[in-house]
Order: structure tokens, then sequence, then C-alpha cells
């Protein structure tokens, strides 16, 4: 079959087809069936993805490296430009050249050509701006056709979960499927079951579906601000009383989709001119290193890291000797918490407005379906067990959960029944 589902996700993509009648993820990159949504452009012209991507840039080798592309859409970077080389290329090409490498690897692993795809979305691409969520559905899909997919259709990240929990329960049951990924946070309500699994259409059991936009990369942020961005001059002081170092540099350091724009000539000369009129001339030293050198993107996968680390640990240790020999930070858990709670609790407040949606008391709620690489953190996966105290929780394929689903969705819409 030429059918697949499609998982772009901020921090990792999949792509499933099916097999007999069971979703597969393809192996996009060795053996390995998620591939990092990174490409490196490298100043021969060549382009890597994935992993190569980022393993090249980690090595120090001359190029741009590019993040998180998908949190572009739905806002007015997608129809920038950004310097590649001597070369400017849109931020649309950018992911187009990214979706289509991904889609020919699969066409290769599979030995056939795939044309119609579910792609994955998040409940909103932005808050609270229907014309731009409408805006960044358009463009996933104009982009997708023109890498050669003839149909294209959407079904939100949460539901494709939701068909993935449902092939592993035994009777009928009201479940809360939490994806909590790299750039969005999305729930719904659904009612699953194994009698309910083959009925074409399911829009009556979906009871909520809410969302916000935070996800793992806005905790890279906050993490990054709250402790590393200081060490470059972030809230430190200017000579003139009543003013403190511009704090624009540090947000879009500590932005993935933001890193690029520091390398800019004219931000380096702005450093420069800054630097002469800090208080703390020292720190502003370290950050034009860090621009000179463009490794901000470096920065932001050592603070990735540490994060991930505070998950099963509750100290973590950044290494910043390539910046000033001696430098370094050390995290514990309680500083994660203590700067990225508010975004926690964003996120387990739209739960309660599901139950809202679905007239529906806490209690109702049989089970917690917890997907998406960020459901890791143990005070955001507390947040959302709180939330619904007596429901039975649930670990899904934090990975491949949603891809599955879609897969599952892509059989359904344009399987051979159809």
């Amino acid at each position: 079959m030429s059918i697949c589902g499609l998982d772009f996700g901020t921090s990792n993509t999949t792509l499933g087809t099916i097999e007999g009648h069971a979703p597969v993820l393809v192996a996009l990159e060795a053996t390995q069936t998620t591939i990092p949504s990174a490409m490196f452009y490298e100043v021969d012209g060549g382009v890597l993805i994935g992993r190569k991507a980022v393993e090249t840039y980690v090595e120090g080798a001359p190029g741009r490296l590019m993040r998180s592309l998908k949190s572009v859409l739905g806002t007015s970077l997608i129809d920038e430009t950004t310097r590649l080389g001597r070369a400017r290329v849109s931020f649309r090409d950018v992911i187009a050249y990214y979706l289509g490498a991904v889609k020919r690897r699969a066409e290769q692993a599979t030995a056939r050509e795939l044309r119609e795809v579910v792609h994955g979305r998040p409940v909103h691409f932005v808050d609270n701006a229907p014309d731009a969520d409408r805006k960044a559905e358009d463009t996933l899909r104009t982009i997708a056709q023109g890498i050669g997919f003839d149909e294209v259709t959407f079904q939100f990240e949460p539901i494709a979960a939701a068909l993935d929990y449902e092939r592993q329960i035994t009777s009928e049951e009201v479940a809360l499927i939490a994806d909590i990924g790299g750039g969005t946070s999305d729930f719904s309500i659904v009612r699953l079951g194994p009698e309910r699994h083959g009925k074409v259409d399911r829009a009556a059991d979906i009871l909520a579906n809410d969302g916000v936009r935070i996800g793992g990369t806005d905790f890279d942020r906050q993490l990054s601000l709250g402790v590393i961005m200081p060490l470059f001059g972030f809230r430190s002081a200017m000579k003139r009383p009543g003013l403190d170092v511009p704090s624009s540099y540090f947000h879009d350091l500590a932005t993935w989709s933001s890193i690029n724009r520091m390398y800019d000539p004219r931000v380096m000369a702005d450093i420069r001119q800054v630097r002469q009129e800090a208080s703390e001339p020292e720190l502003l030293d370290r950050l034009i290193r860090v621009v000179h050198e463009q490794r901000g993107h470096t920065l932001a996968m050592e603070v990735e890291e540490a994060k991930i680390a505070l998950s099963e640990q509750r100290r973590a240790d950044i290494p910043l000797e390539w910046v000033t020999p001696g430098l370094g930070a050390d995290i514990s858990r309680p500083d994660l918490v203590s700067h990225t709670k508010q975004l926690a609790d964003r996120i387990a407040a739209r739960i309660n407005n599901c139950l809202i949606q679905a007239g529906l008391a806490a209690g109702d709620i049989d089970s917690v379906f917890l997907t998406g690489g960020s459901v890791k953190l143990a005070h955001v996966r507390n947040t959302i067990v709180k939330a619904v105290p007596s429901a039975r929780i649930v670990e899904g394929d934090i990975f491949g959960a949603v891809g599955k689903g879609l897969t599952l969705e892509a059989l359904r819409r344009y399987g051979p029944a159809n």
C-alpha cells in the first residue's frame, strides 16, 4: 500500500506504514525509527539531516545547524528567509527539504512509493489565533503536496495516540490522552474500546480536545534563561544607572528556532557596542565568543541534555570549559522545577478545560495515556496525575505512539476497503 502516517515533530519525526494490518514505524536513520528534526548545511553545499546533522555540528564542522523546524509554522518566520552560506533560503523550503528527505528514506526502506499521508498536527499550532492556526495547516499541506503526496489529510496528535492505545485495551473506557511533545502539549478525552476500534466514524467518541503551545523546547528555554544565560550577561547591569544589558540576545540564544538570528553580523556589532558600556564586560566576552564561533546550539543542547538527565537524577552538570576555563553550571531538580513550574501548571490547566468540554468530572476518567518526550519530566507528569488522581496511568510509546496512530488512521481513510 502507498499509505503512511507522518508525525513531523518539533524534536523528532516518525513515519509509519502498514504491514499486514498493523502499523509499523519505518527505520529512517540506520536502525532508528525516530529521526531528530534537525538539518545541517555544510559550507560546500551539502545538507545532512537527523543525528548525522547534530553530530557533524557537535564535531565542530563549519556550517549551519537548524533544529525545531516545526516551531516556525503559524509564525511570521515561515514567510522569511534565512542565510545559508552565500544564499538565502525560505523556511518553507527548509521544511520541504527535510520532509522530502524523510519521505525518500521511507520509500527506499519499504521499496514502495508513498502517495497518501495522514499528517499529525497539534490541537493548536498557535494559541488563540485561529487564522494563524489554519495558515500553519495549509502551509504543511502545501509542503506535503510539493514533495509528492497526492492525498494529504490531518489528524490531531493526541487522537492518533488514542488510536494506538486502543489496540491494547480489552474493555470500554474513557481515556485522557496526554501528548507532551517538544513544541506543544495536547490533550484529548476519548471513549475507547475494542468494539469501537473498527468504526469508520469516531467523531462521537471524541469528547474533548485542547492544547497549548508549550513543550520541551520551552522548558529548555526557561532553564537556560534561569541558569545559563546569566553567565553570559543576562540581567547584568550597564554602567548607566537603571539599565540592564538588552535581554533580546539571550532570549534568542535560549530559543531553538531563534538561535540563528544571533549570527547576523549586525548582532555581533551591537553586542560589541553594548560590551563597551556594560558593568561586567567579561560576561559579554563570553557571549561574543559563543556568537563568533556560532555555538549557540551547543549551549542549547547542553541545557537539553541536563533537563533530560534531571528526569532520572537529582543533579546535572553543564560543562562550559569551551567558553572559559573553569566555567560550568551545576543544576538541580529543584532548579528545573522552580524555573519551569509555571509551564507545567499551564499544561495541566488544559486538562480542566477538557473535562469541562466533555461534561465530565475528574473521577470519570478511567485511564491516562502518556506519550511525548516531556512526560518524562517528573513535575510535568505529577501535575497531570494530580488532575485526575483516580485514573490508571498508562505509559505509551513515548516517541512512536502518535506515528503508529496516524498510520492506523491512514489505513482507515485510504485503505483497500475505502
